[in-house]
């Protein structure tokens, strides 16, 4: 079978031959007009070639010639300009993705890289800051209590310290009174107190919180200490009542003033304006809860300001972090090293190829497949590949891309397909090899040669054929029946044999006007669609024709 690269030329040849033979061929035609359809009276004499309808095998196949490719290949260059510190492999090593080919001195950037590393740090410091800060716009109560004033109305403007509001405890009172520093002296913190209220003389229970070191003089000369006692407001207490109090068997010398537990001011600690007031006088909160809420353009202004330099700092250190694995070269893909270019102790040009590397796991060829057999191509045939450098030895191979973009050149069209070679022991990327694509194949099958089918998938028997009973005679001019046009049905095709898969049979033999060196049947030429070698639409192309 010939090689697809041939077809196009072939058909050239064959156009010339036929106009230039058309005369031939009409007188031939005019001699025969009962040869094909086998309904008309005619007369000729013309030479047949004779063959027998024989069992055989038909492969329908694809040949052409391509180039071996490494199934990936890689140039490794230089980004940079500066000495190579280390270069530790060899042409010929098998390396992995990954693997560190060159090292390059890289001190003239690797400070760039820190300056970054710290603008970034600053700047992430600045954006959390006016994060911090604008939580701040909602004002929250310092301290657990009530709320006894707010200082501050919607739409005013505040500055940083200034008072939002009062919160007292006032569940909690303390009373200070003095004893005597003896008996002071026998007081410890904790202990418990018993506090009588001047007015109603109710007795409340307390406890000694704090006790003076310092000692205080009394008229009529007595030294006295003051205690400080914590008691629970029963909801009557104001701090403007007097008590006083016991520890144990000892009485204080004197009442004291009952003050509140805590009192805490509410303060903003970034400026703003007030947008709403949350809480109210006489509410009841605790540490943390909001009081009132706060807004800030010129804050919001900070706040994207701060955000966009840190975007803008981790931009700069991303490009001076690429520019530091420059100075790193690692494999891009698991291969073997073809040739090296460079190696320790030489300086590095921008753009140079440093080293090259061939993944040779497996090899690639395209084939160019004509327009005509494309079709019958798919993604998954086996394919067989031979070397002339490798003698003796067939390949497997499989198509993996058939690719729908052809190429078109003197009046035809080709398609790239790409196949791929698994076992490639003796072959080398460069290599030119010859490969074979199985479209169809048949076995032990009924055959004749292609050059006998006509339009409408009938051929000429002998009269002494078998399978003539089931044809239409075709009258000589004597008078005599020689031959008979028999329809059939075919299957597999190469471009020297066609199965038959009915209508004939074994012991018939066909007969056809063979062509001439160089040229096809005329019959054929003229009957058949080209490609066509039949009604079986499943029947493949006749590859390499």
């Amino acid at each position: 079978m010939k090689e697809n690269t041939q077809k196009t030329e072939k058909r050239k040849v064959n156009k010339w031959i036929w106009i230039g033979g058309a005369a031939a061929l009409i007188l031939a035609l005019l001699l025969l007009p009962r040869l094909l359809g086998g309904d008309q009276q005619g007369a000729q004499t013309m030479q047949y070639t004779l063959a027998p309808v024989q069992r055989g095998d038909v492969t329908a196949e694809i040949t052409g010639t391509g180039t071996l490719e490494a199934a990936d290949s890689y140039v490794v260059t230089s980004l940079v300009e500066a000495t190579i510190l280390t270069a530790d492999f060899e042409e010929g090593d098998t390396i992995h993705e990954g693997d560190v080919l060159y090292t390059i001195d890289s001190s003239s950037v690797s400070g760039n890289v820190e300056q970054a590393q710290i603008a970034l740090g600053q700047s992430r410091r600045s954006y959390q800051s006016m994060l911090d800060d604008r939580e701040k716009l909602t004002v929250t109560a310092s301290a657990d209590g009530r709320i006894v004033e707010i200082t501050v109305d919607p739409d005013d403007d505040v500055l940083p310290g200034q008072q939002i509001a009062l919160i007292r405890d006032t569940d909690n009172m303390t009373l200070e009174v003095p004893f005597a520093a003896d008996d002071a002296a026998a007081i410890a913190v904790g202990d418990h107190a018993s506090v009588t209220l001047d007015s109603t003389f109710e007795t409340l229970s307390g406890t000694v919180s704090k006790i003076s070191a310092i000692d205080t003089v009394l008229s009529g000369n007595r030294i006295t200490r003051t205690v400080t006692i914590d008691v629970r407001n029963p909801g009557g207490l104001t701090a403007d009542q007097t008590a006083s109090a016991t520890v144990g068997a000892v009485s204080s010398a004197g009442g004291g003033t009952f003050a509140y537990g805590k009192t805490a001011s509410v303060t903003a600690e970034v400026g703003g304006t007030v947008e709403r007031i949350i809480a109210a006088e006489g509410d009841r909160v605790r540490k943390g809860d909001p009081i009132a809420q706060l807004s800030s353009s010129t804050l919001d202004d900070q706040l994207q300001t701060a955000k966009d330099s840190v975007r803008n700092a981790e931009i700069a250190l991303e490009s001076r972090s690429d520019q530091l694995d420059n100075y790193t070269i690692t494999s891009p893909i698991s291969g073997t090293v073809i040739d090296k270019n460079y190696k320790a102790g030489e300086n590095t040009e921008v753009n140079k190829v440093l080293c090259t590397i061939y993944d040779l796991s497996y090899l690639t060829m395209t084939l160019a497949v004509d327009e005509l057999d494309i079709s019958n191509v798919a993604v998954g045939q086996s394919v067989q590949v031979t070397a002339d450098a490798v003698e003796g030895k067939t390949f497997a191979g499989v198509v993996t891309k058939v690719s729908p973009v052809g190429t078109s050149a003197n009046g035809a069209a080709t398609y790239p397909v790409t196949i791929r070679i698994d076992e490639t022991e003796g072959l080398l990327p460069g290599m030119t090899v010859d490969a074979t694509i199985v479209l169809d194949s048949a076995k032990n099958v009924l055959t004749i040669p292609a050059e006998a089918l006509s339009r409408g998938d009938r051929v000429l028997v002998t009269a002494d054929s078998p399978s003539a009973s089931n044809g239409q005679p075709v009258e000589q001019e004597n008078g005599e029946t020689e031959y008979y046009t028999v329809e059939i049905a075919t299957g597999v095709s190469d471009e020297e044999q066609i199965e038959v898969r009915s209508g004939l049979q074994e012991g018939d033999t066909v007969a056809y006007i063979a062509a001439t060196r160089g040229e096809s049947s005329p019959f054929p030429w003229m009957n058949r669609n080209r490609g066509d070698y039949g009604g079986d639409e499943s029947a493949p192309m006749r590859g390499g024709q």
